[in-house]
């Protein structure tokens, strides 16, 4: 597959899932971008904004096996990996798959289970392997996860520590749509849409793993100057020196930019880099693996504020020619 094929099949991805998921443009292009550059998602924002539609229609327009776990206090790992069960018919122990063996995992809520059992699907999505009473088995491809997590609600949680945040490729933020889109919304809703019924809605099959895996490999095939690499590596190790960042991003972040910036450019047809790729992407793919200093939290910034200020900062390849 070629940059042009890639950018084709990405617009129709887009534009499939786009026709279902309202007013959700950028996360939409995120979570695909996370997709193919081979990470996983983490999606936080207020109940009802479309994170569990989003992830339902991109199971539809891929082809792919969809599984969703509410994650609650009393989750079990075994509850996610899945466990070995007494036959008595056969009179032995037979595995029983748990909801991880599937090809698209929404686990909603993430932030609600216990340290253990979130332990325990991160390790799957850090390995694609699930390890049971010393038996290894391996996840299918494609294997994403898509996790979701409240902004507001802190009562019965067990906030993700840094060390497990910095595992997602990224963290994509869902905002209320604008008020012509909730229009549209509520006029779809009088026309019969019904989010619980996507086989009404006939949502097209777009891509298959097949497919998928071309997507990958075409974007993972994108050049990059050493001017643009530069400019990446200069961004990340900045926030390892930022006076309102008390913990910054690590090499495995850099990778991540690069990943995520590839597929930022096959998207747009090109098959090279330029910083632009690189700052499309900068927020999502830093801000949940920085730590602010006390003082800048307490002066009301995010990071996202930190991180546009930062950008300002460091010099972009070929500014000064332009």
């Amino acid at each position: 597959m070629d940059v042009e094929a890639f950018a084709g099949r990405f617009a129709a991805l887009e534009e499939a899932i786009g026709d279902v998921v309202l007013g959700q443009e950028t996360p939409v292009r995120e979570v695909l971008i996370a997709l193919l550059a081979g990470g996983h998602a983490l999606l936080e924002g207020a109940p009802g904004l479309g994170k569990t539609l989003l992830c339902r229609t991109l199971a539809r327009t891929l082809g792919v096996g969809f599984r969703r776990v509410q994650f609650t206090p009393d989750l079990m790992p075994s509850d996610v990996t899945g466990g070995n069960v007494w036959d008595d018919r056969q009179g032995v122990f037979t595995f029983r798959p748990g909801p991880v063996f599937t090809q698209l995992l929404l686990s909603d809520e993430i932030n609600r289970a216990p340290a253990k059992t979130q332990a325990a699907l991160l390790e799957a999505m850090s390995d694609r392997q699930v390890s049971v009473d010393g038996e290894t088995r391996a996840l299918p491809w494609p294997f994403f996860v898509v996790a979701t997590q409240n902004p507001v609600e802190s009562e019965g949680t067990y906030p993700l520590p840094e060390a497990q945040l910095d595992r997602f490729l990224l963290k994509i933020l869902l905002v209320p749509p604008s008020a012509a889109v909730e229009a549209s919304l509520l006029r779809a809703t009088l026309d019969g849409f019904d989010a619980a019924d996507l086989d009404a809605q006939a949502v097209p099959l777009v891509a298959d793993a097949e497919q998928l895996k071309a997507m990958r490999d075409c974007a993972r095939a994108v050049e990059g100057s050493d001017e643009v690499l530069t400019y990446i590596a200069s961004l990340v190790r900045r926030t390892r020196n930022h006076p309102a960042i008390a913990l910054g991003a690590s090499p495995r972040a850099s990778i991540a930019l690069l990943r995520c910036a590839q597929v930022v450019a096959a998207a747009e047809g090109r098959s090279y880099l330029v910083p632009d790729d690189v700052k499309e992407m900068a927020r999502p793919v830093l801000r949940h693996r920085l730590v602010l200093e006390p003082d800048a939290e307490l002066d009301g910034l995010d990071a996202d504020q930190v991180l546009e200020g930062l950008m300002g900062e460091v010099p972009v390849p070929g500014a000064d020619a332009a």
